[in-house]
Formats: structure tokens, sequence, C-alpha cells
């Protein structure tokens, strides 16, 4: 998938996340004290990470996991703990090597292999299970299910992943948002409606193979995410 769409936002993205918020994405995935509306964000992320969790394999023993946009690694290092061979792949380098740093010492060296590039590179590999968390919030729907195909040739089982849902309020919070000084601004999230998104991923000839499993909205303060399984068929 190269539409210049994409890889003009996939570069904004990566400017952002490797400069501009490291330092306050660092803190956010952190135990460090955050202020109310960054609390409301990091709960929200928790509680959204939980249940992609719950949707995969307590036992994942023999089974590869990408984590698409893995961040500072807190959903790689989790599947680990349950016997998966992650790899954890993110534009940014430098939050990579955070994830990296943040290996705890009860996990394997070997049980996660962190890279910095795009996440539909085939030189990846194949895995059972994908998932992208908040990782395509920032690309337009067309991109969004592009992204959704590239993964699924890929993927072997399930590939759990969020989108921002068009609501009322989300609209509402991203207006507020423009208020905030622009280097505390991330590029701009491209809200969906669930049932939009569905019937772009049902009319993709890639996705054709994939039915529609469970599905959750997170809410919490400024973060507001939609979980979507997709499952193999």
């Amino acid at each position: 998938m190269t539409t210049a769409h994409y890889l003009e936002r996939r570069g904004e993205l990566e400017t952002y996340f490797d400069r501009t918020a490291v330092a306050a994405w660092t803190r956010l995935t952190s135990d460090a004290p955050v202020g109310r509306i960054r609390a409301t964000v990091r709960a929200g992320r928790d509680e959204m990470r939980q249940t992609l969790l719950s949707w995969l394999p307590e036992d994942m023993r023999g089974a590869r996991l990408l984590d698409a946009g893995c961040g500072t690694g807190a959903l790689s290092i989790d599947a680990a703990r349950r016997g998966a061979d992650v790899v954890a792949v993110d534009i940014s380098p430098s939050l990579v090597q955070i994830a990296s740093g943040r290996l705890p010492a009860d996990i394997s060296p070997h049980a996660i292999r962190f890279v910095a590039g795009d996440m539909l590179d085939p030189k990846l590999g194949r895995f059972d299970f994908v998932v992208a968390m908040d990782s395509v919030i920032h690309y337009r729907p067309d991109d969004v299910v592009r992204i959704f195909a590239g993964l699924a040739t890929r993927t072997l089982h399930s590939l759990l992943v969020t989108f921002a849902p068009r609501t009322p309020a989300l609209t509402l919070m991203h207006t507020v948002g423009r208020a905030f000084p622009r280097e505390n601004r991330a590029p701009a999230i491209e809200p969906v409606t669930e049932q939009y998104l569905k019937k772009l991923i049902t009319e993709h000839p890639d996705l054709e193979d994939w039915s529609f499993g469970r599905g959750r909205r997170v809410a919490s303060g400024f973060y507001k995410s939609h979980a979507l399984e997709l499952l193999r068929r």
C-alpha cells in the first residue's frame, strides 16, 4: 500500500512521535504523575490494552504476534508473558528504544524483537495474531482499510484493531484540543463511524475471507477509541 496520503501522514507521525512527543509519551506510558486530562488518556489506554489482551489466548506459547504500532511496548510485554513470540514495530525509533529499555527482567530478551519501521513491511514475516492499538487513528478511512488488508495477508487467526469513533463528543473534544499549543498537538485524528468502516472492510477484496468478531468502545475523558476483532474464516 503506497498511497500518497498514507506516506505523507506516516512521515508526519514519525516526526511527531520521534521528536515532538517523545517526552510526553514516555511520561504518559509510565507510572509518573500526570495532569488530569492525561490521566484520563492513560486510564483509557490501559483499559483498551486489557480489552485487546482479553481477546487473545491466555496461553500463547508457539504463537507469533505482531504489535503494530507498539509505542513504548506495554502490550508486547504482556503478550510475551503469555509465551508469545512478539515482533514489536513502531515508526518512531525513539519510542522503540524506550520500549526495549523497559523490558522486565522476567522476560527473555529473545521473546520480543523490537523494530523501528513500517508495520506493513512484509519482511516482518507472518503472524498468528496482529494487534494494532490506536496506530491507525490518524489515517483516513480508506487508508485504514488498506492497512488492515495489508496486515491481514500475513495473519493466520485474528486481527485486533482500534479506530477513532465519530461521535459528537469526540468532535467537540478535538475542537477544544485545537486551542492547545501547537507543539503539544498530534497530527489530526480521523474519526469514522463503525458502520462506514465495516462497510469499507466488507467491500475490500483482500478482506473477503474475514468476518467481524467482538467489538468494544472505551471512553475515558479525552480518550475515545473503539476496538474491533477481525477473524479469518
